[in-house]
């Protein structure tokens, strides 16, 4: 895990200190980390360094060399190839909630000028960025660093630009940066078309039919993050994205080449490491809540590096929050021997309630059913 230097780290809150005045002056910037970068700091600002006990912790943390599953598709459209590569999507789930897949469909090129539009996005004239600068959760573009910036217990070292149309599933194009608007749209399609895919073969997986995940309309509203970690100049006291699970159903990531994603995996912190041309899957919380428990969505997190910047983007399919469809264990999957763990729930709740907690605390105890007695 390396050496961490504790020189930042203060036990207790010292009194001089006003964190709010400190997170306030950096919102008010609307320049994000990469504008404290661009400002030639050159110390990490206290509203970015971790709590003492957890960079304690961190030291008592195993380092583990082991590798995420990688699963090729390749052989998916014949039955022996589409066989074996259940098994393994199935075997992921269960042990990982995370696997990589190359040999997707989406070519190197693609996914290059994705990156390549993240990079110019974030690195374009600060006062043309700023147009997109809000805290407004609403707006279906927007550009932030750390959306609970005024709650989290310490800043992540990222600036963000989001897209979201899980209000409506619908998206005008004008409303994307003009920079990175063509390989946006490019980029998006596909990996909703590699996001149907993914979703059979689960389904398959589970024992469902082939086309059950994607008819209940998971995919129809999505958020796609596209994320912007400067190079940081003390890494390990502060980290690129805090612990956590995602308020998904199912998350589809392209990471370029500099590394920093994690897995917790037997309580030991796993390195994805990047592949060329592979994308990162990972169960979200929604599919597990419907699988009853047989899949699983991990805590991962990203670490802080001096090497930068790192870029990366995140599609989260979170189906459409007007639905008024509820969602909860799927029927085929219980019985007298596994009866459901979770009550059922709308998607507007479900994302309502992701809001009003710290990322690092998953739902699952929220919506187990003997902690809550009603439906939403």
């Amino acid at each position: 895990m390396g050496t961490i230097s504790m020189d930042g780290c203060t036990s207790g809150v010292q009194p001089e200190y006003d964190r709010m005045k400190e997170v306030k002056a950096f919102d008010d910037t609307k320049t994000g980390v990469k504008g404290l970068v661009d400002s030639g700091a050159k110390k990490l600002p206290k509203m970015f360094i971790r709590p003492c006990h957890e960079l304690e912790e961190e030291l008592k943390t195993p380092s583990v060399k082991l590798q995420v599953p990688v699963i090729n598709l390749e052989g998916i459209g014949n039955k022996n190839g589409y066989e074996e590569i259940v098994k393994q999507v199935l075997d992921a789930s269960e042990k990982w909630g995370f696997f990589q897949v190359v040999n997707h469909g989406i070519s190197m090129e693609v996914l290059n000028n994705m990156l390549q539009g993240i990079r110019m996005f974030h690195e374009q004239d600060a006062e043309v960025k700023k147009k997109f600068y809000t805290r407004e959760r609403g707006k279906r573009v927007l550009y932030s660093s750390n959306y609970d910036l005024y709650f989290s217990r310490f800043a992540n070292w990222r600036d963000t630009l989001s897209v979201n149309n899980t209000n409506s599933g619908h998206l005008d194009p004008k409303e994307l940066p003009e920079i990175c608007r063509d390989v946006m749209l490019e980029y998006s399609n596909q990996v909703l078309n590699l996001s149907d895919v993914l979703l059979e073969l689960i389904s398959v997986a589970l024992g469902l039919k082939p086309h059950y995940l994607k008819e209940t309309e998971c995919t129809k509203g999505w958020t796609a993050v596209f994320h912007y970690y400067p190079a940081c100049p003390a890494p390990d006291l502060t980290l690129g994205a805090s612990k956590h699970t995602d308020p998904s159903f199912l998350t589809i990531l392209l990471q370029d080449q500099i590394g920093g994603l994690q897995v917790l995996h037997q309580n030991q912190w796993v390195d994805v490491q990047p592949i060329p041309g592979a994308l990162v899957v990972n169960i979200g919380d929604i599919l597990q809540i419907m699988s009853n428990d047989k899949i699983k969505s991990v805590y991962h997190r990203v670490r802080a590096n001096q090497v930068g910047p790192r870029v990366s983007a995140a599609f989260f399919f979170k189906g459409l929050l007007s639905s008024p469809r509820l969602y909860g264990p799927i029927k085929e999957l219980i019985s007298e021997d596994n009866p459901a763990i979770y009550r059922e729930f709308t998607l507007s709740a479900f994302q309502t309630h992701f809001f009003s907690r710290p990322l690092d605390e998953p739902p699952f105890e929220y919506y187990k059913l003997q902690n809550h007695g009603h439906e939403e």
